[in-house]
């Protein structure tokens, strides 16, 4: 729009004046022609309208008889009739068929409005004015189409004038915002729009007209009378021209989204919480830790769900206790294993405002009539509106909503979860309540597992441990260290197992075994088989008798379950239940083959004697030397039988380090056992650092990490009992040879600085060497060990193990031995390769303890 055409369309209506119209204008659309008749009925002026209209000149039509030169011959009387009645003085209007060329067919048909004139000297004429009938009946049609769109158009169409006033609106638009439809013409945007909004649509009418740029879809936002919700409508603007181009207004289309918008927020909503659910399942159950499980739950909430939320779990499941009072009704101890949110680091406030938020790690209880109590109580999700009193807030300045989860796992409530909501947001509704208990029990199903995970994997621990000697086992004459690493990281228990046994005479038995398979079963095997060695090792038998004997324990274990699988596999029910317990059978029976190797260490000699069942050999390193297998022979595992045991003596020097480990340590898929042992020496041979750095070294040093099999490492560092720490004398086989024994035990000890042992010592040396005179034979020896206990012992030449019996009051003898057991640590017998070694073991004084008076334990014998 020129600046003349914005000043005309923004002038007032005022006072008529005189201007040139712009083209486009009605007649533009009609295109009127016009021509006169003269007193003889010929033409007498023809417009150019005409000559462009009928398509003939003006030097063809001016003198003519209009009948003549176009109107068809078959109306060629009826048309001079119709010219002698209008020029006796009558007007008139009709249609008239004619043609454009002399002699052509007739072509157009006219619509001819004849009125009658005189010229100046008072004769008769006419003038006449012509319309094509074609463009009548298409300006009919274009209006009577224009008014079925505005009209019946479902939509809300109103027409804008360049002064952005209501020109028209129609029925559907009045319907929707009340009255009729006359009532909106020359309003503004401002009558049926809330402020904002209508500034909004005047500044795009604006745009529109002066641009001519369409606005596609613009949203607008109102209420309507009668109605308290607001709608949304779409609004699409365009401007509008008149036939000549110049713009004559605004023609807005308006429909009412407010129904897809609410179904496009739906499905958004929708598509949220499927995405939200698809990475809960991605995410949530990942670890077995309930905190890292707690976290995740609130990583995938926050913010995509809400913007603040937390963790409460009962204390009593996180401690391990299955039930706990109060968790029925709520009002148990939680503790707070998480916390998000994405407005504030700060905690959730407490309910009232002079109670303190609840802390990460925190144990708290909710009051009995809590909404989130209820929840515990009734596990149904409570909804906890935002609301602000003069006391405060009940869930602080910034929470408007709240929804109270529990957490249901198996019909058992676990904990809570709760998700707030901040001021401008939505707040919660039945999708987002639905929403937040799906995610919750997916958490709950997951943090029960990961409960019920840590409390078995607690019990296997307790089982692991309970199976392994303590952390620093000690041994006379032996520095030691030792490591367990399980194939199964998911329980930490396996069926390898090594030992530190403590053996009459400062001797120590090193056990490391290797039960086949891996898991709880191999563990539970394998705890057995340690508890037999032991039980096989006090009774000081010799290496190889003590995996003798083991072997024939290893086969009555799993032998039974041999027996049930062949009578599965041989009788007459062969069905799947025979072969089901057949297959449980022979993994029972094939749990309990095992290797193991059995090594017994004499400080005093140092000498130490191997005996091997099927396992990898001991390494030894000598200070300066490379690391060196020992040639111990391998032996069956046990539980196969049929072949006897073989046993070795090696005497290791001071300073000497042994190894007994498994074969996880050095065996893998990745590389052959050759190339594993070779490994495993080459870390050894740097063994002058301390011992448990030499285990770290190690360990470090070989791949023990590819979780294939369990790793069992024992290492011992030699060190021996000094001279001085030893007394050993032969006594004869005679009567003053216990006085004797007396005298040398009362020397040796005050040599020792044990004087508050000497009484003790000597009442017990000459108790076993009575009963070595009395009931054996052949040379009698003494011996005393001094290390972290005092060991005395007594050799003779007989066989027979000495047995204690319990004297009667009126007997004179038959005490010696409850006498030694009662002044005594321990005692006890074992068989020599030339008889039998009766001992006793007494602790060290420490300056606390009070040794027994001897002379009252005597006493307390009769």
């Amino acid at each position: 729009m020129d600046p003349g055409e914005r000043r005309h369309a923004r002038e007032p209506q005022g006072a008529p004046v005189w201007q040139r119209s712009r083209p486009g204008s009605i007649y533009d659309y009609i295109k009127v022609a016009s021509f006169s008749l003269g007193p003889d009925g010929h033409i007498d002026q023809w417009s150019e309208r005409a000559e462009q209209m009928l398509g003939i000149p003006a030097r063809h039509a001016l003198g003519k008889d209009p009948v003549e030169a176009f109107v068809p011959s078959e109306f060629r009387e009826t048309g001079r009739r119709k010219v002698c009645e209008i020029l006796d003085g009558r007007e008139w209007t009709g249609l008239v068929p004619y043609r454009r060329e002399a002699g052509g067919a007739a072509e157009g048909l006219a619509e001819i409005y004849v009125m009658p004139a005189e010229n100046e000297d008072g004769e008769r004429g006419a003038v006449c004015l012509v319309v094509d009938v074609r463009a009548l009946r298409g300006i009919e049609t274009d209006l009577a189409a224009a008014q079925a769109v505005f009209g019946q158009s479902p939509m809300g169409f109103t027409l804008f004038g360049t002064d952005l006033k209501l020109l028209r609106v129609n029925e559907r638009f009045a319907t929707v915002f009340g009255g009729p439809a006359g009532k909106y013409r020359g309003g503004t945007p401002h009558d049926f729009l809330p402020r904002p909004e209508a500034e909004r649509m005047t500044v795009a009418l604006r745009r529109v007209l002066e641009t001519g740029e369409p606005v596609s879809e613009m949203q607008l936002v109102g209420r309507v009378p009668g109605e308290e919700d607001r709608r949304r409508w779409s609004v699409s603007l365009y401007r509008l021209h008149g036939a000549s181009g110049r713009p004559i207004g605004v023609a807005a289309l308006a429909s009412d989204v407010t129904g897809r918008r609410r179904a496009e927020r739906e499905a958004a909503n929708a598509r949220r919480n499927l995405a939200l659910l698809n990475e809960a399942g991605a995410r949530i159950g990942n670890s077995l830790d309930l905190e890292t499980t707690a976290r995740t739950l609130l990583d995938v909430a926050v913010p995509q769900f809400c913007d603040l939320a937390s963790v409460d779990l009962y204390q009593g499941l996180l401690a391990g206790d299955e039930e706990q009072p109060g968790m029925s009704d709520g009002s148990a101890e939680l503790r707070r294993v998480a916390f998000a949110s994405a407005v504030s680091d700060a905690p959730l406030p407490g309910k009232a405002p002079e109670e303190d938020p609840v802390a990460v790690g925190a144990v708290h209880r909710y009051p009995f009539n809590s909404p989130c109590a209820a929840a515990l109580r009734t596990a149904q999700a409570q909804i906890i509106p935002g609301r602000e009193s003069d006391e405060g807030p009940e869930l602080g300045a910034v929470v408007h909503s709240t929804l109270a989860v529990p957490m249901v796992a198996r019909d058992t409530v676990v904990g809570l979860v709760q998700f707030s909501r901040t001021k401008g947001s939505e707040p919660f509704g039945e999708r987002d309540t639905a929403l937040a208990v799906e995610l919750a029990a997916r958490a709950a199903v997951c943090i029960d597992n990961a409960r019920l995970y840590r409390r078995e994997h607690e019990r296997a621990l307790i089982l692991q441990r309970s199976l392994l000697p303590p952390g620093d086992p000690e041994a006379a004459g032996l520095d030691i260290a030792c490591r367990y690493l399980p194939g199964t990281t998911a329980t930490e228990v396996g069926g390898d197992w090594f030992d530190v046994i403590e053996l009459p005479g400062h001797r120590t038995a090193l056990v490391v075994g290797d039960v086949m398979g891996r898991g709880l079963r191999a563990a539970v095997a394998m705890g057995e088989l340690r508890t037999a060695v032991r039980t096989l090792a006090l009774l000081d038998l010799e290496p190889a008798e003590v995996l003798g004997a083991l072997d024939e324990i290893a086969r009555g274990l799993g032998g039974s379950g041999d027996r049930e699988a062949a009578r599965s596999r041989s009788g007459a029910a062969s069905g799947g239940a025979a072969q089901g317990r057949s297959a449980r059978t022979a993994d029972l029976s094939e749990v309990y083959l095992a290797t193991c190797v059995y090594a017994v260490y004499d400080p005093i000699t140092r000498v130490c004697t191997f005996a091997n069942a099927g396992h990898l050999p001991p390494v030894l390193v000598e200070e300066g030397e490379e690391a060196l297998l020992l040639d111990v022979p391998p032996g069956m595992p046990l539980g196969v039988g049929g072949e006897p045991f073989e046993e070795i003596e090696v005497e290791l020097p001071d300073g000497a380090l042994l190894a007994l480990y498994t074969d996880g340590l050095v065996e893998s898929r990745h590389h052959p056992l050759d190339e594993g042992l070779q490994a495993f020496r080459r870390a050894l041979s740097d063994s002058g650092r301390p011992l448990e750095d030499v285990c770290d070294h190690v360990l470090s040093a070989l791949d023990t990490s590819h979780g294939e099999d369990d790793i069992a490492l024992l290492m011992a560092r030699v060190h021996g009992l000094p001279k001085d720490a030893v007394g050993d004398w032969s006594l004869a086989p005679e009567p003053r040879s216990v006085a004797r024994a007396r005298e040398l035990a009362r020397d040796q000890l005050n040599d020792w600085g044990l004087q508050a042992l000497v009484d003790t010592t000597e009442l017990l040396v000459s108790e076993l060497v009575t009963n070595a005179l009395r009931h054996g034979h052949g040379e009698i020896r003494l011996r005393l060990l001094l290390d972290r206990t005092l060991v005395c012992e007594v050799w003779d030449a007989d066989l027979a193990q000495p047995r204690r019996r319990r004297a009667r009051d009126t007997d004179e003898g038959g005490r010696g031995l409850q006498l030694v057991g009662l002044l005594s640590e321990r005692w006890g017998s074992r068989r020599t390769p030339r008889g039998k070694t009766v001992w006793f073991e007494l602790a060290l004084p420490d300056g606390d303890a009070t040794p027994v008076d001897p002379a009252e334990a005597l006493l307390s014998l009769f």
